[in-house]
């Protein structure tokens, strides 16, 4: 009799649920205990990192006084560098606004004679 051929795509959520055979779920458990053995080293580095860290911060007598380089690799999820976005072109700025020409004669307005003041009512005139 012919073996079925085992399938050789990744896991998937879906795969483990709906086809639920016993091969898909005993990889699914093999992947699993796999990931909790990297983050258990993966949680001792940063015990290391933050010991190393502590014993900088001793020799220099006080905390956050020393800058600490980048890692030389990248972290997940503690990246400080900013995503390689690329970046729009600045709209160009407006131009200065060109002086309007005068108008025509017969469109400006007549000057406004000056207002003469008022003397006050019931006092003394001389």
């Amino acid at each position: 009799m012919a073996k079925t051929p085992v399938s050789t795509q990744p896991l998937s959520f879906v795969a483990i649920v709906m086809r639920a055979d016993v091969e898909t779920i005993r990889k699914a458990l093999e992947a699993r205990g796999k990931i909790d053995t990297l983050l258990a080293e993966r949680e001792e580095a940063y015990r290391k990192i933050a010991a190393i860290e502590a014993q900088v911060n001793d020799v220099m007598g006080e905390e956050n006084v020393f800058v600490f380089p980048e890692p030389p690799l990248p972290v997940a999820g503690f990246n400080t560098k900013a995503p390689n976005i690329a970046k729009k072109p600045e709209p160009p700025k407006p131009a200065a606004p060109t002086p309007k020409p005068p108008a025509p004669a017969a469109s400006t307005p007549k000057p406004v004679p000056p207002v003469k003041p008022v003397p006050p009512q019931g006092g003394e005139h001389k």
